[in-house]
């Protein structure tokens, strides 16, 4: 009966935001609450469970993914994030414009959401598109490539940072581990991928405005570069202090939060404030006004990130995750290939990687400290799962197809097949490093 209500509760859920096209918040509540009364729990606790998992989720996240916004915003305002392409390309020049973009893609896409990300990075695409009269879709594929690995491999991106507090794994080792997954998928899904779609004819819409151009002063290479890499190198380095032995207790501490991701996203928003916003002789008015936009742009997945707490602490208060745990052990699959399918499957049925990954990871929760399995290895996995098979419930398929004016059919056999790529390579990747680590 546990199981029962579980299933009923997930396809609800996937009804509820596919069918009948309620929010994922609201999707997710109704759900829980749909799962507290199938698994016999008394009425007066059901909003218990509610506040409880909305609390916990959104207690170690809402700073850190608040933090994150502001920061990106600030990147991509100031023209650092079109700086760093401008100079891989290059640097790069014709002939690896491929590796270039998607370096670029890969690395504006850390301190970016993806859809900012798209939008702004996009415009550059067919400006390069334009002067050097190669295809559009081989030189779009590579750069959205290295967004979306981004988008679903690496903290402080949502859903990677809500695996990482839910599984409880160590955010500077998961981006570690993102890093040295994600560099050979990106290859395999870009630039290597890129060469079939030579033949696709695209007809972008050239009518659009360049969302990153700016009339004021632009940041210089070295501080554009700096300033979007420094929460990585702050966690990585934080990372790796604390994985040496014999340092003094105080320096392990100070190592320990300094990269704290509260501190390390603080810190990187107060640089990027003086060195991008101040030091280019923006305001501070304009700078506000900024933050305010970015902190709209993630209520959104702030909601989804809630409820999808409500419906984990559901199943936790009613003896779900228990049951849950015994069943998926019983499956015998490998518990990093059954979360990325879990994700997969949520993924095919709803189109969001937010809302597959979050889904995923409540479910296979248990199994993360039964069977002893990495977390950070988890969180990647699951993030696979929940990139693959994009197709026409994904709002990504049809920004991709709109602002490169394609058929449906060179649509599903480019955009589609890339993500597809991203998942299966990113799964296989994550699964030899768990050989390693």
């Amino acid at each position: 009966m546990t199981l029962l209500a579980v299933l009923v509760a997930v396809g609800a859920l996937v009804l509820l935001i596919s069918v009948v096209k309620l929010h994922p918040f609201v999707a997710f509540l109704i759900a829980a609450i749909l799962a507290a009364m199938l698994l016999g729990r008394p009425m007066a606790s059901i909003t218990t469970s509610l506040n409880h998992g909305i609390g916990d989720m959104l207690g170690s996240l809402t700073a850190i993914l608040c933090l994150g916004a502001m920061f990106g915003r600030i990147v991509a305002d100031s023209g650092a994030a079109r700086r760093i392409a401008d100079t891989l390309i290059r640097v790069a020049g014709m002939k690896r414009i491929t590796l270039a973009l998607a370096a670029s893609g890969f690395l504006v896409g850390i301190p970016l959401f993806y859809n900012v990300g798209f939008v702004l990075m996009v415009p550059l695409i067919l400006s390069v598109q334009q002067r050097s009269r190669l295809p559009a879709v081989y030189l779009g594929i590579p750069m959205l490539a290295g967004l979306s690995i981004a988008h679903g491999f690496l903290p402080p991106h949502p859903s990677p940072t809500a695996l990482v507090g839910l599984f409880g794994a160590n955010m500077g080792r998961t981006l570690v581990y993102g890093l040295i997954v994600g560099v050979p998928t990106l290859l395999i899904a870009g630039p290597l991928f890129a060469h079939t779609l030579k033949g696709i004819v695209a007809k972008p819409d050239t009518s659009r405005p360049d969302s990153s151009s700016t009339s004021l002063h632009v940041p210089g290479v070295a501080a554009s570069f700096g300033v979007a890499l420094l929460p990585v190198a702050l966690l990585a380095g934080a990372t790796l202090l604390t994985s040496f032995h014999g340092m003094r207790p105080e320096a392990l501490m100070a190592a320990a939060v300094a990269g704290d991701a509260n501190v390390v996203m603080l810190s990187s928003l107060l640089v990027a404030t003086i060195v991008l916003g101040v030091a280019q002789g923006r305001s501070a008015s304009l700078l506000s006004v900024g933050s305010v936009d970015a902190i709209k742009d993630i209520a959104g997945i702030l909601l989804v990130i809630a409820g999808a707490g409500a419906l984990k602490q559901v199943f936790i208060d009613g003896g779900a995750d228990v049951a849950l745990g015994g069943w998926l052990s019983g499956l015998h699959v490998p518990p990093l290939v059954l979360g990325w399918t879990i994700a997969l499957a949520i993924r095919l049925a709803l189109g969001s990687a937010t809302v597959a990954g979050l889904t995923a990871a409540g479910m296979v929760q248990p199994l993360v400290a039964s069977q002893h399995v990495d977390p950070s290895l988890m969180v990647l996995a699951i993030g696979a799962g929940s990139l693959m098979c994009s197709h026409v419930n994904d709002s990504g398929f049809w920004m991709f197809k709109e602002y490169f004016g394609l058929s449906l059919a060179d649509t599903f056999r480019s955009w589609s097949v890339m993500e597809t790529l991203v998942g299966v390579f990113g799964l296989i990747f994550t699964l030899m490093l768990s050989l390693i680590v």
